[in-house]
């Protein structure tokens, strides 16, 4: 992987917006594998012939294993503008996830508490007096269900690690290919089907409304459903 690999979808002064491939780490970690951050400041560094290091603010992040949608400051000033569009739910993220089984309630807001275990980087459910706990929430509603999974529409309304994957399995629906979180019982050797799909949020300087969706990759198991049909029709403006 490297920064030739990255689909750019939008670049002006202030913003780049990219598609994050699966099982990239968004910034540099532990494991010593090219990052996201890193390939696209040397992107910029290139293109526009900057000394030094290129400035890029991490506005949001995806887990390792999820693809899809993101957006990059590529001023200060940009970094602080979205972050306060995130403080004042202006910042919209959207997902589709591939989860195991059924999913009884159809549509569904759900509120956890969660807790980050540092020593393998899992995280879990807890009660809502543990100290350190921090609330999480999202919306869902199931879009399709076929061969014993079944397509839902994630609206994340906070943003804590690991979030739809664990409320997900917390619920009794593993994310499809999530080792982690006991998804992988139909998905061995699949990628996790959780995919950062809509993104959307005012521009932070021309406060134009800025809306990107995406695809995810046509692969086990998003082939089971005409993703088409759900992106352009399913998720609205």
């Amino acid at each position: 992987m490297t920064k030739d690999d990255i689909t750019i979808l939008y670049e002006d002064n202030h913003l780049l917006v990219v598609v994050k491939p699966q099982n990239v780490p968004v910034q540099e970690d532990i494991s010593g594998d090219p990052d996201l951050l890193n390939m696209l400041k040397e992107y910029i560094k290139e293109k526009y012939q900057k000394p030094g290091e290129a400035y890029l603010g991490l506005v949001h992040r995806l887990d390792r294993p999820t693809g899809g949608v993101m957006v990059f400051a590529r001023t200060s000033k940009a970094a602080a503008r979205l972050q306060e569009c995130m403080k004042e739910g202006e910042f919209e993220k959207r997902y589709f996830a591939v989860v195991c089984g059924e999913v009884k309630q159809k549509r569904q807001k759900l509120v956890n508490y969660l807790m980050k275990n540092p020593t393998n980087n899992t995280v879990m459910c807890v009660p809502s007096a543990t100290e350190g706990a921090k609330r999480a929430e999202l919306d869902y509603r199931v879009l399709a269900e076929k061969s014993g999974v079944s397509l839902v529409d994630i609206a994340l309304i906070t943003g804590r690690g690991h979030q739809a994957r664990v409320q997900m399995s917390h619920m009794g629906n593993p994310i499809f290919g999530d080792a982690r979180y006991g998804g992988n019982k139909l998905a061995k050797g699949h990628n996790l089907a959780l995919w950062a799909a809509e993104l959307k949020f005012l521009h932070p300087v021309t406060k134009e409304k800025m809306v990107f969706r995406v695809f995810p990759p046509e692969e086990t198991p998003w082939n089971l459903f005409d993703m088409d049909l759900y992106l352009n029709i399913n998720i609205k403006n």
